[in-house]
């Protein structure tokens, strides 16, 4: 079957513990859609507690199992609901895969005295101030755990720089350690060296930070059995750590597995490659430029030239290290990174990344099940925003799963009508595709000769004619204004 995954969440996921249930409960649901694969949120106690997407993580080996943070269970439920989500989906054959922080920890338990330079926030490589000692919260005993699972204590010999000290302005003071005065190397001079993102930044090169997080692994991999890693926030942290790193919980783990990382860089297709080589080809990418010609497409509506939607993206370019999406949670409104794809668009983007040949496509949750949330906008402004369901999401689902396969034929001659068919193979029948950002068109595409004669239906409900392939395997598939019609053989 056509791998699928689904992001099983968004920056507003509602709270109070539901997740993991809802995921338990969805689990027929979607094995019945084609997915394959669902990249759950960062599972453990996080700085802020109950209320935290997780991103600003505190303590990994707690899954909501200790009373930490405000109490036991994380956002999405306790450690024994988590559990038995991954085992439902599994049942299904749904591959789990797992979200991983470990370019910072928050929320450290005491604080320490040490020291830094201060440095610019625009230049990291530019120190502007002497040395001097600061206090910050850099040291984590985990006191709800009481060394459960783990003995280690992290320091501020373990990280490399914070954004804290104790009466003083906030700033990113690089610290002072034997591991280097300087920043870890990275892949690209984006504010001189953006190896410092947020809180206590990880200090990669500290021996015994890496053997913890690699035990760690191998204890979270033996607890839960996932299938894959999403790494999170990959231009700021060491290549080389995540190397050795995917390479030991590969080796511990028995497993080939799989891991996808965030490097976003929208129109920096370069950057990726450099990424991939960098780190040998051990992980693919998600497609940040694919989405932001998604976002742009629908943005310029019939002004975009859709023969140009995969230039300069992984999926074209590299497309066996190419996760392809339509939207994230970093990239929906009123988020730092939002580049949302205009809803008349999504229907053609999913298209694009469902049944096509190249590419490991991933659904984003509020696409499938819609959202609703309200935040503050760049003014400061309330705003309520409604993610409506994408238009005929299930179907494409379906197709992907039951058609989506064998030789595929391109109609891209046309600035605003593109088209594409896929013959099938010895298990499945295949499909027809034509999308439009513009007019209404009929679009003669070859389906193949062991289609001659047969009709074919709109699974998108746009059309009740049919569509009957001629003794040469040819059809005339039509296509709605600013749509997509998907045909399938009757």
């Amino acid at each position: 079957m056509n791998p699928t995954m689904i992001q099983y969440f968004h920056w507003y996921t509602e709270g109070e513990g539901k997740l993991w249930n809802h995921a338990n409960e969805q689990s027929q649901y979607l094995a019945d859609l084609g997915i394959t694969a669902a990249w759950f949120p960062p599972a453990y106690k996080s700085n802020s507690g109950a209320v935290s997407v997780g991103y600003d993580a505190y303590d990994i080996y707690d899954l909501g199992e200790f009373d930490q943070k405000g109490g036991i269970p994380t956002k999405y439920g306790t450690k024994d609901e988590y559990l038995k989500a991954i085992k439902a989906l599994k049942s299904k054959n749904i591959q789990v895969i797992v979200d991983i922080v470990l370019g910072h920890k928050a929320g450290g338990d005491e604080l320490e005295k040490f020291k830094v330079v201060k440095v610019d926030e625009n230049n990291r490589e530019k120190v502007i101030s002497d040395v001097m000692e600061i206090e910050s919260y850099t040291k984590f005993t985990f006191p709800g755990r009481k060394k459960k699972y783990s003995e280690f204590e992290w320091n501020f010999t373990c990280f490399s720089g914070v954004d804290y000290a104790e009466g003083q302005d906030t700033a990113i003071y690089k610290i002072q350690s034997e591991w280097g005065n300087d920043w870890e190397k990275m892949i690209d001079d984006e504010k001189g060296n953006y190896d410092y993102l947020m809180f206590n930044d990880v200090e990669h090169r500290n021996p015994f930070v890496r053997e913890e997080l690699n035990k760690w692994a191998e204890w979270y991999q033996q607890l839960t059995d996932f299938d894959g890693v999403r790494l999170d926030a990959l231009k700021h942290i060491s290549f080389e750590f995540y190397k050795e790193w995917l390479t030991m919980l590969r080796a511990n783990s028995g497993k080939n597995i799989f891991a996808v990382g965030e490097y976003w860089a929208p129109g920096q297709l370069s950057l990726l490659q450099r990424y991939i080589d960098a780190t040998e080809g051990c992980m693919s990418l998600f497609d940040s430029s694919l989405q932001n010609n998604f976002c742009t497409a629908s943005k310029l509506g019939d002004g975009y030239d859709l023969r140009q939607i995969f230039e300069q993206t992984l999926t074209k370019a590299n497309p066996l290290h190419s996760v392809s999406l339509v939207a994230n949670h970093d990239t929906q409104p009123l988020q730092d990174l939002e580049a949302p794809v205009e809803i008349w668009f999504k229907p053609l983007a999913y298209a694009l990344i469902l049944l096509r040949v190249d590419g490991y496509p991933c659904v984003f949750y509020p696409d499938l099940y819609g959202a609703h949330y309200v935040d503050k906008d760049k003014e400061g402004n309330d705003q309520e925003i409604f993610l409506n369901k994408v238009e005929g999401i299930e179907e494409l689902l379906k197709a992907r799963k039951d058609h989506a396969y064998g030789t595929q034929r391109d109609y891209f001659e046309d600035a605003n009508c593109l088209g594409w068919t896929r013959e099938g193979d010895e298990e499945h029948e295949g499909c027809a595709v034509v999308m439009s950002n513009k007019e209404a068109y009929h679009k003669p595409m070859e389906m193949g000769v062991r289609y001659k004669g047969r009709t074919f239906y709109d699974a998108l409900h746009h059309f009740e004619e049919k569509v009957t392939v001629d003794e040469n395997g040819w059809g005339t598939f039509p296509v709605p204004a600013g749509n997509v019609s998907v045909w399938l053989p009757e």
